[in-house]
């Protein structure tokens, strides 16, 4: 009988910490906002529209985001004014791909945007270098205005 009580207990404390570990690697941390009404790329400001976003103060890694710029004919002029940082960016070696984000942010989906990626017209550019310090952030935007934003690791923390 002790063995059966002791098999039980550990299987609810198992299950209780397999449900608490889900929700901090999946819920816990995150902050959403939307509404912005312009991004920065490389110092020059954008403006947006339909802008929604998760992030964390947890890690910079976090930060997913999505957006449809107000003006498509913008893209022009986001890609003429991080093209230095970008080029930057690759000759370190960064691939510039879409992290993982949580199921419940549907609007990012890293594996369709590393797809959208290689279409015609498509542009992945540095938004910004270093910020915060060893972190790239990241904006695929599609000839169409629709865009996403991310952060990944530059240089600085890669081996």
């Amino acid at each position: 009988m002790r063995g059966r009580t002791l098999m039980i207990g550990l299987l609810v404390v198992t299950a209780i910490f397999a449900v608490a570990l889900w929700w901090f690697q999946t819920r816990a941390y995150y902050e959403r906002s939307e509404g912005a009404e312009a991004i920065d790329i490389a110092g020059l400001s954008i403006p947006v529209e339909g802008y929604s976003q998760i992030d964390a103060t947890s890690s910079p890694l976090k930060l997913r985001a999505c957006f449809r710029l107000v003006d498509p004919a913008d893209l022009s002029r986001a890609a003429a004014a991080a093209s230095l940082l970008t080029e930057e960016a690759r000759a370190a070696g960064a691939a510039l791909e879409p992290l993982v984000a949580p199921g419940w942010f549907d609007c990012f989906d890293a594996e369709t945007l590393a797809g959208l990626a290689q279409t015609d017209g498509a542009q992945a550019l540095v938004a910004a270098r270093n910020a915060p310090q060893g972190f790239d952030r990241v904006a695929l935007i599609l000839p169409d205005g629709r865009g996403w934003l991310w952060r990944q690791l530059n240089e600085t923390f890669q081996e």
